[in-house]
């Protein structure tokens, strides 16, 4: 009986020093990314490939997941506004939620489970066909022949899915305002820009780089570290996508708290 509850007493620690490992891990994979990218010649072509890739395969999930987060967002910011009488104000508000917050984090999370999903198999499977050791015994580096390239292009891809998912954002509200609000485009558009300000975009685009960071690392690493066959792919793909979830969800607190600060202090000076 003491020998049970002496294992169940050091259950959460031994969970504790492994997430630490498993976060330390990954920081190192980071960083031997970073250096391959900066101080090595990576194919140009394949960054070219991989952004043509995945940019083709989430384009339409992403336009529709957008479309349908604007309108969502325009519905419920109806139900508030209509209280005060001030549905005129109703794009504004709604645009500006939609960009600062709603989009990025809920297209994000779409995106952990299509890119990061689907890359993490396709890494698991080399590395566990010996795909990525073969590629060393040939005397080239997997990481500059397969994970940087793959690194580099669902940054890019990904900024661009996100903010192709934001625009899609914006209309989705101003069709859903017309049609579930009853106020003409005209009046949906012109409160956009006195709510909406420079900073607001700004705050969107940071968000949206971020967590395209944050995809690309995990499902790059979890892909990369893969272990124990058919078996260790499936456990890699349900980790990225929770522990995608979560980074982009930590991120979006980080972002915005910084952002608050950053923008107390250019407001006082």
């Amino acid at each position: 009986m003491t020998a049970v509850l002496t294992r169940a007493a050091y259950k959460p620690i031994a969970t504790a020093l492994a997430f630490f490992e498993e976060l330390g891990r990954g920081v190192l994979f980071l960083q031997d990314v970073l250096r391959v990218a900066i101080y090595k010649k990576v194919s140009f072509h394949a960054v070219c490939e991989q952004i043509v890739k995945v940019t083709g395969q989430s384009f339409l999930t992403t336009a529709q997941a957008g479309f349908f987060v604007g309108g969502i967002t325009t519905i419920q910011f109806t139900m508030q506004v209509k209280e005060f009488g001030a549905l005129g104000y109703l794009g504004g508000l709604a645009t500006s939620g939609t960009i600062r917050e709603v989009g990025p984090l809920l297209i994000g999370f779409m995106l952990s489970g299509k890119i990061g999903a689907f890359t993490s198999a396709e890494l698991g499977t080399m590395r566990v066909t010996e795909q990525i050791d073969a590629i060393r015994c040939l005397g080239a580096d997997p990481l500059q022949e397969i994970i940087v390239p793959r690194f580099l292009g669902i940054i890019f891809s990904s900024f661009l899915l996100l903010f192709a998912g934001l625009l899609m954002s914006v209309f989705g509200g101003l069709l859903l305002g017309v049609w579930f609000s009853g106020i003409s485009a005209e009046e949906y558009v012109r409160h956009i820009p006195t709510i909406v300000n420079p900073w607001s975009i700004f705050s969107g685009l940071v968000k949206c780089f971020t967590f395209a960071v944050v995809l690309a690392s995990v499902c790059t690493f979890k892909g990369y570290t893969t272990r124990g066959g058919a078996k260790g792919v499936g456990r890699a793909v349900v980790s990225t996508a929770v522990i995608t979830m979560v980074g982009i969800t930590m991120t979006d607190w980080m972002t915005s708290y910084l952002g608050d600060i950053v923008l107390y202090i250019i407001e006082e000076l």
